[in-house]
C-alpha cells in the first residue's frame, strides 16, 4: 500500500470511529492549558488534572504566578514528575508571559518556545489546541503509533515524525489527527501490550502484519 493510500485509510477509520477527539487535560483558557501541558511532560493527564484545580485557584493568572517563588509552586505540584524543575519553569514562564507578551499566550511556535519549560511539543499543542493551527505535537504515543502503523518510516526523532505526518495529513485535519494518534496510543496501541486483536487498524498496520506474519496490508 502506498503511503498516501495508507493515510487515506487511517483518516477514514478515525473519522468514523473517533469523530470527536480532544485533549484530556482540563483547562478553561490558554494560560491554564499552557500550565497543564508543561506539567504533563512525563506525567499522565489524569495526574495533572488532579493537581491543577488547586493550583489554578491559587494562581488564576500569569500575573499571580509571576509574583511568587518556585518553592511555593512546588507545594502544589509535588505529586507530579520532576516537580522542582517544573515549578521553576512555571514561574519563569509566567514572568516572561507578563514581561514580554502582556500576559497573553502567543500563537506562534517560535515565540512559544522562548518560554521556560516550553519545547516544540508543548508549543505545537498550544498552537493546535488553542489556536487551531496545523501543527502536530509528537509525544511518545504519537511517535509510537505513527511508526507502528507505518505513517512514519525510518524516523528516529519526534521532529522527523512530525514532518512526515504534516506532509500527508490534510492541513485542516492536522489538529484533529494529533488527538486521534494520542488517544489511540493511550487506549489501544499500548507500548508494552498493544490491543491488536481489538484494533480496527490492524489490517493496515505494519507492526501487526509483521507480528502476525500476515500480508493483508498489501491487499488493502
Amino acid at each position: 500500500m502506498e503511503k498516501k493510500e495508507l493515510f487515506e485509510w487511517v483518516i477514514n477509520y478515525f473519522q468514523k470511529e473517533m469523530p470527536i477527539a480532544e485533549t484530556e487535560l482540563e483547562y478553561i483558557n490558554p494560560y491554564q492549558l499552557l500550565v497543564a501541558t508543561i506539567l504533563s511532560a512525563q506525567c499522565t493527564d489524569k495526574r495533572v488534572n488532579l493537581i491543577t484545580p488547586e493550583l489554578f485557584r491559587r494562581f488564576p493568572t500569569p500575573e499571580k504566578l509571576a509574583m511568587v517563588e518556585s518553592a511555593e509552586v512546588f507545594d502544589y505540584i509535588r505529586s507530579c514528575s520532576y516537580p522542582n524543575n517544573k515549578a521553576k519553569h512555571l514561574v519563569g514562564m509566567a514572568r516572561m508571559l507578563v514581561s514580554d507578551f502582556g500576559g497573553l499566550v502567543p500563537d506562534d511556535i517560535d515565540e512559544l518556545q522562548k518560554l521556560p519549560g516550553v519545547g516544540r511539543k508543548t508549543a505545537n499543542v498550544i498552537a493546535s489546541v488553542v489556536y487551531n493551527k496545523p501543527t502536530m505535537a509528537v509525544d511518545t504515543h504519537v511517535f509510537r503509533v505513527a511508526a507502528r502503523i507505518g505513517l512514519s518510516t525510518n524516523s528516529t526523532t519526534p521532529f522527523e515524525t512530525e514532518k512526515q505526518l504534516v506532509k500527508y495529513f490534510p492541513e485542516e485535519l492536522i489538529p484533529l489527527a494529533h488527538h486521534w494518534l494520542i488517544l489511540h496510543g493511550r487506549y489501544t496501541c499500548l507500548a508494552r501490550s498493544p490491543k491488536c486483536e481489538k484494533c480496527g487498524l490492524k489490517v493496515v498496520c505494519s507492526f501487526y502484519c509483521a507480528k502476525s506474519g500476515s500480508n493483508e496490508q498489501s491487499k488493502i
